[in-house]
């Protein structure tokens, strides 16, 4: 008599635009090989437009779990049948949950991994932060600064009038913000020249630069602020601490 095949196929991905260069392809194919979870596979899937997604929901067999990255964080909730508190209040989805009917719950992980990485190099003088960038990544940021009693303001190209433009951050800007946190694709592989607009030498070592940008592991943003003296960090923890997380909500 044949034995029974081994658990059924689950399967999990990222939806993105131009992702080939993603971490989390790699980092659970190594998770799931480490820890002989043979019968779970990940793969990145590259759409260029939201509407791709449906089709990847129902095509999809075994599908159980997906993580969101740029641009979809926001486009991505209105196709959800749920989402949680914590995605509520940030604006932006990062992790799916896909049940057997199909039902999709959204999640946010992104401000979690963020507040964790975030939280051993602040010293008691980091108050205020500049979040540069004003997509769904840095809402989430936001949300964990909030969580943090760290008060802040968003930098943009563009902006509103509750909004900071680059050109209006100088001297006395910098005294006022000692974190400063670059929430956009800005220097991003293979762009690596790539940096916001900023004077690098206001940079001090009583300031924090936090990139989100992991590849290459250190940006020209961080290599700038640390020649001036800034702490610096890379986003490379906060995207294990997320994908931890979305492994657990995967498997609840």
């Amino acid at each position: 008599m044949k034995k029974k095949s081994l658990k059924k196929q689950r399967k999990f991905g990222l939806i993105g635009k131009n992702i080939s260069y993603s971490f989390s392809k790699k980092y659970f194919a190594e998770k799931f090989l480490q820890n002989h979870f043979h019968n779970c596979e990940y793969e990145n899937y590259d759409i260029q437009n939201i509407r791709e997604f449906t089709g990847i929901i129902e095509n999809t067999k075994g599908l159980v779990g997906l993580n969101v990255t740029i641009p979809f964080k926001e486009e991505v909730i209105p196709l959800l049948d749920k989402i949680s508190k914590n995605a509520k209040k940030i604006g932006a989805v990062n992790c799916i949950t896909i049940s057997k009917n199909k039902k999709l719950k959204g999640y946010n992980t992104d401000y979690y991994g963020f507040k964790k990485a975030l939280e051993p190099i602040l010293k008691n003088h980091h108050k205020r932060a500049l979040i540069l960038g004003t997509g769904g990544a840095s809402k989430a940021v936001a949300y964990a600064l909030k969580k943090l009693k760290i008060e802040f303001d968003f930098v943009s190209r563009n902006p509103s009038e509750y909004e900071i433009g680059y050109k209006e951050i100088n001297a006395d800007v910098f005294n006022e913000y000692q974190i400063v946190i670059n929430t956009t694709p800005l220097g991003t592989f293979p762009n690596v020249s790539e940096l916001p607009k900023l004077d690098y030498s206001l940079f001090t070592p009583k300031h924090i630069a936090f990139d989100l940008v992991y590849n290459p592991e250190e940006t020209a943003f961080l290599k700038k602020a640390r020649k001036a003296g800034a702490v610096t960090k890379n986003g490379q923890e906060m995207l294990i601490f997320q994908a931890e997380k979305a492994w657990l909500i995967w498997n609840k």
